[in-house]
């Protein structure tokens, strides 16, 4: 679960799956989620003109009838900034938006989420579709999403930052007993975008609880116990195949860069 403790920013949980049996080579597949549903581009190269553009600026407050004004042009008002807050996360990210339709709808929740008032008051999404191929052969395109068990809280907009309260408050929450979120795969349908990861689905799906997540402790060193891991969202295994998703097959080197920058661990990808 990353330890990060910015005011606005999407948060992030990565999981690793070992399948191997006891004595047999390690069989391993990764799941990488944030608590954004849906990504802000949906290729590289938007990807990367958005990166550019969505630098963090100095605050530059508007005024309440220029919100009004963007709203009725359908433009996404700029948020009032946090008590103390004195860098702006979205002003870039809102100036991106505002000529590229493709991005408000995400950009406008990250605006609106909030932060949440813990690590296990969030739901984390993979935000990418996937392909899973049952025993019977069938395909279904889905995505898969951490729901936690006791519920999505967001913190109040209009209290004070603190630093490092989301590290804080998930040790102190561990002290008293352990953490769960529930694995939902969510099942696509007709007319839903399996290749863009920045177009929402219907809220209508079926959707298949696949087991539960237990966090009960935090590693004591985070740079030692943590950094050498090397998640990566395409180690993927029999079963399960990326969708066409341009951002997600583009994540396969991204990621190997990173580990092999960090010194990271080698673990296996799928054998097939």
């Amino acid at each position: 679960m990353a330890q990060h403790d910015s005011w606005s920013d999407p948060r992030g949980l990565a999981a690793r799956f070992h399948l191997s049996k006891e004595g047999e080579p390690e069989i391993a597949t990764d799941l990488i989620a944030m608590t954004l549903p849906e990504y802000f581009t949906p290729t590289v190269d938007t990807f990367l003109a958005f990166a550019e553009m969505a630098k963090p600026t100095p605050y530059r407050r508007e005024s309440a009838w220029r919100k009004i004004w963007d709203l009725l042009n359908l433009k996404i008002p700029q948020p009032d900034p946090y008590p103390g807050e004195i860098i702006s996360p979205y002003e870039g990210a809102m100036d991106y938006a505002r000529s590229n339709d493709f991005s408000k709808y995400s950009i406008y929740q990250v605006s609106m989420i909030g932060a949440p008032v813990s690590y296990a008051r969030a739901a984390y999404h993979a935000v990418h579709t996937f392909i899973v191929t049952g025993q019977d052969g069938t395909r279904r395109w889905v995505r898969f999403t951490w729901t936690p068990t006791v519920g999505v809280l967001p913190r109040d907009q209009n209290e004070k930052p603190q630093d490092h309260y989301l590290a804080h408050e998930l040790r102190h929450r561990l002290s008293k007993g352990a953490v769960e979120f529930c694995l939902m795969m969510v099942i696509g349908e007709v007319g839903d975008d399996f290749a863009d990861s920045s177009r929402a689905w219907g809220s209508q799906r079926q959707r298949v609880n696949m087991g539960t997540l237990t966090l009960d402790k935090i590693a004591e060193d985070q740079l030692a116990d943590c950094e050498h891991i090397s998640f990566n969202p395409m180690r993927l295994i029999d079963g399960i195949e990326a969708s066409d998703d341009p951002l997600l097959r583009a994540r396969l080197e991204t990621y190997e860069a990173s580990r092999k920058a960090r010194d990271g661990a080698v673990c296996p990808f799928s054998r097939s």
